[in-house]
């Protein structure tokens, strides 16, 4: 009887043991998605200009409300803990002893100037399966921001593009609209 190749799946608990092990180290740019370690592309200067003015921005018009957090992890499941770029959360003081789970997370936001296939293909399916309310894309070679609202274990079944010119607001403070040209700059 042949025996098929099966993948091994990581815990997120596995994840933190290999850099504890130093098999994996701080400057290593990985995220664990569905059990897997996924090597992220090198942040090119577009993709941090754009999460440094995001950053600002939120800070200015969300941080009384929610904490913004940067680049820093969320843990989805047991398998996948990736790390948004930006992410408005609920205010706990349990993020010193946990990382935010999917009932914290107000918005998702991943910036994507080379990424921007996997982050729809794999990361915007893994935020809806989560629970993740909304997530925004924000497609730097487009110019344009994607709205993923509803999630559904099949993916998000609201989603819309808004260019320069047009508002948006996240759906956890609908009067704080942004201007999408905030988000990307003057082109």
């Amino acid at each position: 009887m042949a025996l098929q190749p099966t993948r091994r799946r990581f815990t997120v608990d596995e994840y933190y043991r290999m850099a504890k092990a130093g098999i994996l180290s701080e400057d290593d740019r990985v995220e664990l998605i569905d059990g897997e370690i996924i090597q992220m592309p090198p942040i090119g200067p577009r993709h941090a200009w754009c999460v440094d003015r995001l950053t600002e921005l939120f800070v200015r018009t969300f941080s009384d409300a929610a904490q913004v957090r940067v680049q820093n992890p969320v843990r989805l499941s047991q398998y996948s803990e990736p790390q948004p770029d930006l992410a408005l959360l609920r205010r706990q003081p349990k993020y010193a002893a946990a990382h935010p789970t999917p009932e914290d997370i107000l918005l998702a936001v991943e910036v994507s100037d080379t990424s921007a296939a996997f982050d729809r293909r794999v990361k915007a399916p893994l935020y809806a399966r989560s629970g993740i309310g909304e997530l925004w894309l924000v497609h730097l070679s487009q110019n344009t921001v994607t709205v993923y609202q509803d999630p559904t274990p099949d993916g998000y079944r609201a989603v819309r593009t808004v260019h320069r010119g047009e508002r948006l607001a996240p759906l956890a403070f609908p009067e704080r609209e942004l201007a999408v040209t905030d988000i990307l700059g003057e082109g």
